[in-house]
């Protein structure tokens, strides 16, 4: 398909600076949020689903964008979370044989705007350069100050919560209920293949939503819980941090990834941060301290867990270190049995260096049983 009546259109940054691009289809539009961007050459789908996203307007680094279309099977929750979408060539004709439809009609039905013909490189140089911020997209090129005015009215994401508007309204299940384990998760924005993973291992997942209370979950008698990855800052997240603590008081096997991980060093006193511009892309490296080897792993987050205050907890042992910038990739608690990572080792999408992790949870629950 297409479209010889595309609009101009523009990326405004909070700092002023602006590159120009086309829109994707040819709808007038605009979208506000803070600009990432992810470096994986695959898996579009599972990164604009994916709620840890939400707020944030993805600029892609793979040159081309659509080109498998969209599989409903690949979705990472009920729709796309990003806000928007910026990239360099989009195909809106795809051609993978087992695909639903395009990414244009994807993109159409959850009503989100994307630009394209912009320069991708130069516009992740910057960002490298002078960290992730808000900004605008916008085919409203003309009225410049108008767009200034909606962009200063958009809330830094440093101190956001934003865990509240991806989470599951009421408690579900996912998997058999007739599994050998039950898994009480807290979904802060969690993904579709971090329950997979779990009921592909004998597990029955009662997934709850993320102000639920460690009374709550822990009437349902689950053998282990889960914090989930999500989005925004984990600072605000006063009942999941007080949860954290009650599990961790009880001494339960606890898993936590990502923003779930992030939590889990908050209740044990360790402060968290607002990195320069994440980590975000299905190629970083990570050295797992117990096996000395090297794992390549998925990750997105733009927050980090304070590396000299983990150190110096008497409790907390570092265990993975992101090889790229010495953070801190996954600890555990050496006095209670807990352990998160940063990264994700549901990889979907990426390698799958880190799936291990999950079987290491599973084998956590059934020591804790005997």
């Amino acid at each position: 398909m297409k479209y010889q009546t595309r609009k101009k259109a523009i990326i405004l940054l909070a700092d002023g600076t602006i590159f120009h691009g086309k829109s994707v289809g040819d709808k007038d539009g605009s979208a506000v949020g803070e600009v990432c961007f992810n470096t994986g050459m695959t898996g579009y789908q599972e990164i604009f689903t994916d709620p840890s996203y939400f707020g944030q307007l993805m600029v892609t680094t793979n040159a081309h964008i659509g080109n498998y279309g969209v599989k409903e099977e690949e979705n990472e929750s009920d729709k796309a979370k990003i806000s928007g979408l910026i990239c360099k060539n989009f195909s809106y004709n795809y051609s993978r044989p087992s695909a639903d439809g395009s990414l244009s009609s994807f993109l159409d039905g959850s009503d989100l705007f994307a630009i394209s013909d912009v320069d991708t490189r130069a516009l992740v140089a910057y960002i490298r350069e002078n960290g992730a911020m808000n900004a605008i997209i916008s085919t409203d090129v003309d009225n410049l100050e108008g767009l200034k005015e909606q962009l200063k009215a958009v809330p830094d994401m440093d101190g956001l919560e934003l865990a509240s508007k991806v989470s599951t309204k009421e408690p579900y299940f996912f998997g058999n209920e007739n599994a050998t384990y039950k898994i009480a998760a807290l979904d802060i924005g969690i993904k579709k293949n971090i329950l997979r993973n779990l009921s592909e291992r004998d597990a029955y997942v009662k997934v709850f939503p993320f102000d639920a209370t460690y009374e709550e979950m822990s009437s349902w008698n689950p053998d282990g819980y889960f914090l989930s990855n999500g989005p925004g800052d984990p600072q605000p997240l006063s009942a999941a941090i007080n949860l954290t603590k009650s599990i961790l008081e009880k001494d339960h096997p606890l898993f936590g990834i990502c923003l779930g991980h992030q939590v889990i060093a908050i209740a044990n006193g360790i402060s968290t941060y607002k990195m320069h511009h994440g980590h975000r892309g299905i190629n970083h490296p990570v050295l797992n301290l117990k096996t000395g080897k090297g794992e390549i792993t998925s990750q997105n987050h733009g927050f980090s867990v304070d590396r000299a205050e983990t150190e110096a907890h008497p409790n907390v042992k570092i265990t993975h270190v992101c090889i790229n910038d010495n953070t801190v990739g996954g600890m555990e608690i050496t006095n209670k049995n807990c352990f998160s990572v940063q990264y994700h080792p549901e990889a979907s999408p990426g390698p799958h260096d880190a799936n291990y992790l999950f079987d290491e949870f599973i084998d956590r629950i059934k020591a804790s049983k005997n």
